[in-house]
C-alpha cells in the first residue's frame, strides 16, 4: 500500500498545479496528441501517470503545466513540478535528476511528423523544471540549480504553514481509510490523485475528460478528506501561491494572506513601483513586497536562496549594504502573470528605493 509520506507527496503536487493555474499555466495531458500514431507520440499515459518522451528515455511528470502565453522569439513553455514534502532538505541529487530529465526531453529535436507523403511539422516545446520543497533545500542543491536553472521554491516559510498542514492532515485520513479497506480492495494513488485533480477543476469551472478506468468511485472514507480538500482551498485565499520572476536566474513564490488584494490592485495598475523590506520570520530571512504609493493595499512575502542570503548575512557590518545590492541588482523587476478568465494578465513590479528625506 502507499505510504503516508509518498501520499503527501501526491497531494501537494496536486494542489500546486492547481495553484499555479492563476500563473498562467494549464495542465497537459496524453489528450494533447490524440489521434497521432503510437510512434510520433511525445506525450502517453504510463502505468503511474503521464510521460514525456525524451532523446534516450521517458520520463514521469505527474505534474506537467503549460504556460498559456507565450514568450516572444521562444518557443511554447512546459513546466515540470516536483514536489517534495519531507521533513529534511532536498538534496542535490534531486536536482540533479531533475537538470538530467529536463535535458534530455529538449533535446528531443524532432520537427517534423514522417509518414505517407509529405512530412508535416510538429509542434515543439521547451521544458522547465520546478521542485517545491517543505523543508528547504541544501545549500549545494541550491548552487546546482542556480548554476543549471532548475526553479527551487522554498515552501517551509511560515507564510505557507497553512498549505503544508492542509496536505499533511488530508494524507493522514486518506491514508489511515485506505489502511482500513480490505486487502486488494483499495484504490491505486492514480485513483485518488485523480479525484482531487477533477474537484479543484471543478473549483474554477474546468472538467477532466471522462476516464472509464480511472474514474471509478472512491470509498466514502477515502473520497470525504479530499472532498475537504478542495472545500478549504475554494475558501481561504490565503493559501494562494503566485510565481514571480525576478531580473535573475531564478523564480520566487509569493504567499500572501489576500491574494486577491494583490490583483485587484495590479489590475489597475498593472506596472508598478513596490518597496521591498528584508525581516527576520523566526530562523527565516522574510522579504516583503508593498506598493510604494499604497503600502497598505496588500503585502506578499517570499524568500531567496539560502547562498544570497549567506552572502548578505556574510559581514554584519555590511548586510544593509548588501540587502539594497540585491534588491538593485537581482530585484529590480519583477514580473508576475495572473490567469484571468481564459487571459493571461501580465503585470510588473519595479523596485522603487526608500527615499531618506533630511
Amino acid at each position: 500500500m502507499v505510504t503516508e509520506a509518498a501520499l503527501r507527496g501526491y497531494l501537494l503536487e496536486e494542489v500546486l498545479a492547481w495553484l499555479l493555474r492563476s500563473s498562467g499555466y494549464e495542465l497537459v495531458s496524453e489528450k494533447e496528441e490524440k489521434g497521432l500514431p503510437p510512434e510520433h507520440r511525445v506525450l502517453e499515459r504510463g502505468r503511474h501517470g503521464l510521460t514525456v518522451r525524451g532523446r534516450g528515455a521517458r520520463h514521469q511528470a505527474d505534474a506537467l503545466g503549460q504556460f498559456r502565453y507565450v514568450p516572444p522569439f521562444s518557443l511554447p513553455v512546459r513546466l515540470f513540478v516536483e514536489a517534495k514534502f519531507t521533513e529534511s532538505r532536498v538534496q542535490l541529487a534531486t536536482v540533479r535528476n531533475g537538470h538530467g530529465v529536463v535535458h534530455d526531453i529538449n533535446e528531443n529535436m524532432v520537427t517534423t511528423l514522417q509518414g505517407p507523403g509529405p512530412s508535416r511539422p510538429r509542434p515543439r516545446y521547451h521544458y522547465s523544471y520546478a521542485i517545491f520543497s517543505t523543508a528547504g533545500f541544501s545549500r549545494n542543491a541550491q548552487e546546482y540549480a542556480l548554476a543549471h536553472q532548475i526553479s527551487l521554491v522554498d515552501l517551509s516559510m511560515p507564510d505557507f504553514a497553512g498549505l503544508r498542514e492542509l496536505v499533511r492532515s488530508v494524507a493522514g485520513q486518506v491514508h489511515g481509510a485506505l489502511a482500513a479497506l480490505p486487502a486488494g480492495e483499495a484504490p491505486r494513488p492514480y485513483h485518488v490523485r485523480r479525484r482531487l485533480r477533477r474537484l479543484l477543476l471543478a473549483l474554477v469551472g474546468e472538467h477532466l475528460e471522462h476516464d472509464r478506468d480511472a474514474d471509478a468511485p472512491l470509498p466514502e472514507s477515502v473520497a470525504w478528506p479530499l472532498d475537504r480538500m478542495a472545500d478549504v482551498l475554494r475558501r481561504r485565499s490565503t493559501l494562494g501561491l503566485v510565481l514571480a520572476f525576478p531580473s535573475a536566474p531564478f523564480v520566487l513564490g509569493l504567499a500572501s494572506e489576500d491574494l486577491y488584494a494583490f490583483v485587484d490592485y495590479a489590475r489597475a495598475h498593472p506596472t508598478h513601483d513596490v518597496n521591498l523590506g528584508r525581516v527576520q520570520n523566526g530562523n527565516h530571512s522574510v522579504w516583503r513586497v508593498r506598493p510604494a504609493a499604497d503600502p497598505g493595499a496588500y503585502a506578499m512575502t517570499f524568500s531567496l536562496p539560502k547562498q544570497i542570503e549567506s552572502w548578505i548575512r556574510g559581514q554584519e557590518e555590511a548586510v544593509n549594504e548588501r540587502a539594497r545590492s540585491v534588491k538593485r541588482r537581482l530585484l529590480s523587476t519583477m514580473t508576475v502573470c495572473w490567469l484571468d478568465g481564459d487571459h493571461v494578465l501580465t503585470f510588473q513590479l519595479r523596485y522603487a528605493p526608500v527615499q531618506l528625506h533630511q
